[in-house]
């Protein structure tokens, strides 16, 4: 469960094993689970993003800094950096969460994301906790426009092709699993001209395909 795979892709070691294994317990699986980290973890997470937006537009009134911080730190934001870390893989859930399909769920995604926030604060120290912080967050605060919402992983890989002139991705739906009511789709992304493909799944096709976008996005990132 505590494969050091989430742990390259995080870009953080932990000393304290527990540690990580509790961020990644949710409360349906058992005591200690995740909660009292993800508290920590909001509280890290807005601190580090205030102060790195702080210095990034020093020129931005307040009201214009909470806006774009509010954008950072939303669930929306939390699942998208989740998907893309497969950390729904990693996570321990009780029975029900995992037939209802719980590890693709966002909600629970972007707490666990904040728990390791706030795990890594409690193993590391609060300098290597903004430093993963940030490494994380990089990409979504260098294409910030003041007076707009972050984008999705769909919509920063569509407008990253179009900028190039290239043709946009193809994503087709591969496979799917479980019960009705727990349905998970498996979607494959297809860029042809940057020869990428990439898959992602989820609880419906459209979480599936903005994983198979973030994906994607990481490997135009490392190409």
């Amino acid at each position: 469960m505590t494969d050091p795979g989430l742990e390259r892709a995080f870009g953080y070691r932990f000393q304290d094993r527990e540690l990580l294994q509790t961020a990644l317990t949710h409360r349906s699986y058992c005591s200690p689970h995740n909660e009292r980290l993800e508290f920590l973890g909001d509280s890290i997470l807005n601190a580090v993003i205030a102060r790195h937006l702080f210095e990034r537009f020093p020129k931005l009134p307040e009201g214009d800094l909470s806006r774009l911080r509010a954008n950072l730190v939303r669930q929306d934001s939390l699942h998208q950096h989740a998907l893309a870390l497969s950390l729904g893989s990693f996570l321990r859930l009780g029975e029900g969460e995992q037939k209802s399909g719980g590890h693709q769920r966002p909600s629970i995604l972007a707490d666990a994301l904040e728990a390791l926030f706030g795990a890594v604060w409690l193993d590391g120290g609060f300098a290597t906790a903004s430093e993963v912080i940030v490494r994380l967050y990089q990409g979504m605060v260098d294409q910030l426009t003041p007076g707009q919402e972050i984008k999705d992983a769909k919509t920063r890989l569509q407008e990253y092709l179009q900028g190039r002139r290239l043709a946009l991705p193809q994503y087709s739906l591969t496979g799917t699993e479980g019960e009705a009511h727990a349905q998970q789709f498996r979607v494959t992304c297809v860029i042809d001209s940057m020869h990428i493909r990439s898959e992602g799944n989820g609880g419906t096709r459209r979480a599936a395909e903005q994983m198979a976008a973030a994906r994607a996005l990481e490997s135009l990132a490392t190409a």
